[in-house]
């Protein structure tokens, strides 16, 4: 496990720069850190992440994890790729949180990828919320859902493809 305290950490009292293993350098203010009491699912012992967008892939949002650096976890806005997502977040969720309004808070998905990315995936069943005024975070399985942790993400016909389709 590396840890902050084992790697090149630069901080001032405004920002924090970090040299992860898989990203290279990101600097972010500490008060960008969201606390999850509660672990993930996989990493209960991970508490402390930063939410990363990479230049190359702004569709998507990185959860690095801040206590162990070799953990990053792929996530996306499910609004944006599904229009009709439209989980009910479950009464604890919204008080363990402390979520007083709508606009306190953002909703990720975790973003399952195959080896060769030829199968992408992402979990509707149990969504991130992470209140963006008091830096909280938590997964939340919906039960009763009919969400899936494995919805196909739509995929964008290549040029090879949209021709077949035309001609055909």
């Amino acid at each position: 496990m590396l840890t902050m305290n084992e790697v090149s950490v630069q901080s001032t009292p405004e920002s924090t720069t970090i040299e992860f293993p898989r990203f290279g350098a990101f600097t972010f203010s500490l008060a960008d850190i969201f606390d999850f009491a509660w672990g993930l699912p996989g990493f209960p012992a991970l508490h402390r992440w930063v939410a990363l967008t990479l230049d190359t892939q702004p569709n998507f949002v990185w959860l690095q994890s801040l206590d162990d650096l070799n953990v990053a976890i792929p996530t996306a806005d499910p609004y944006a790729i599904f229009e009709d997502y439209a989980p009910r977040i479950p009464a604890y969720a919204i008080a363990s949180l402390a979520i007083a309004d709508p606009t306190d808070f953002a909703t990720l998905c975790v973003v399952i990828a195959s080896a060769d990315a030829e199968e992408i995936s992402m979990n509707l069943f149990a969504p991130i919320l992470l209140n963006l005024k008091n830096r909280r975070g938590r997964q939340v399985p919906l039960d009763g859902s009919s969400y899936s942790v494995r919805m196909p993400l739509p995929r964008k016909a290549s040029a090879g493809e949209a021709a077949a389709v035309q001609g055909a």
